[in-house]
Parts: C-alpha cells; sequence; structure tokens
C-alpha cells in the first residue's frame, strides 16, 4: 500500500511536466518575438507626436497661404516647419540612440534566462521520462524520443528532457508563425 501512494505521488509530476515544459517553451517565444515587435516597431513619445502635429500644422497654414501678397508669410511657416523636421531629426536621433542601448540588454538577459531555464530543466529531469507516448503515435522517431530517458514501459514510449525541449520549441515555432503574434 505504501508503495502504491508513492507511484500515485509520482504520476502527477510526470503527467504536468510535459504541458509546464511546453508553456515555458512557448512564453520565452512569445516574450522573443515581443521583443523583437517593440525594437522593430519603437515607440513614439508625446514630444514627437507633438512635434509631428505642429509640421503638419505650420506646412497646412503654408499652404492655405497661396495668395501672391501672402507670399512672405508662407514662406515663413515654410522655414518654421523645415526648422521643426530639423529638431525633430535631432530629437528621433537622440531617442533612436537610448533605445539601441536599452533594447540590445533585454534579448541579452531573455537568452540567459533561456540557457539557464533549460540547463535546470534537463539537470531536474535528467534521465527521467518526461512524457508517455504510445509507440504506434511514434514508430520512427522512438528511439530519439526515448533518448536519455529509458526505454519502453507497456507499449508507451518515454519521452527525454532533450528531445521534448526541441520538439517543444519547434512546435512554438511553428504556433507563433502560424498566428502571426
Amino acid at each position: 500500500m505504501g508503495e502504491e501512494e508513492i507511484l500515485i505521488g509520482e504520476q502527477p509530476r510526470r503527467s504536468l511536466a510535459a504541458p509546464l515544459i511546453f508553456f515555458i517553451v512557448v512564453a520565452f517565444q512569445l516574450v522573443s518575438i515581443y521583443l523583437h515587435q517593440l525594437k522593430k516597431k519603437g515607440s513614439k513619445s508625446a514630444a514627437e507626436i507633438q512635434l509631428r502635429a505642429e509640421i503638419k500644422e505650420l506646412l497646412k497654414d503654408a499652404s492655405a497661404l497661396s495668395q501672391p501678397s501672402t507670399f512672405a508669410q508662407a514662406a515663413k511657416l515654410r522655414r518654421l516647419a523645415a526648422a521643426k523636421e530639423k529638431e525633430l531629426a535631432n530629437y528621433k536621433e537622440a531617442h533612436d540612440k537610448e533605445m539601441k542601448l536599452s533594447s540590445d540588454s533585454y534579448p541579452k538577459i531573455l537568452f540567459i534566462s533561456k540557457v539557464v531555464t533549460y540547463f535546470v530543466l534537463i539537470c531536474w529531469f535528467w534521465r527521467t521520462p518526461v512524457a508517455e507516448i504510445s509507440q504506434q503515435l511514434v514508430q520512427p522517431f522512438g528511439r530519439f524520443l526515448s533518448w536519455r530517458a529509458g526505454r519502453r514501459l507497456n507499449n508507451n514510449v518515454m519521452v527525454g528532457i532533450i528531445p521534448w525541449l526541441i520538439l517543444s520549441t519547434r512546435v512554438s515555432t511553428f504556433v507563433c508563425r502560424l498566428i502571426k503574434y
């Protein structure tokens, strides 16, 4: 009776290990995609938006003054808009340089945390099966999936941690591309 309790207590950890590891891999994938999109898109600050609105308004006012008597005033507004565009370019260059410095560290931190997490998972589940899959479902790949986890038990293939991490990474990449996150 005592041995059955140990086996029963062991089974939920195995059954929850595979989905938990998969969700950890998916979380890393989603954070990586989010950081890539954030770096690609950049962020517009309130000052940049305000400068763009002022430039648009000045150019609109200058184009409204099309009479020969208002040419000097329209030229003055265009010069003012050009000065604002230079100010916007300088602000954007400084802001982009600042964003590049801060955004370069996030992918590095993500990569280091991913490596540490994978290493901890590999150490934790080394020679321990992560999941059991019917042999008929994984007929040609059974040996690969059971690497470092044992062979077969009750006609089921025991899936090791390294093949599960590889499989989870590939599936999460495919799913993220499919939904175009």
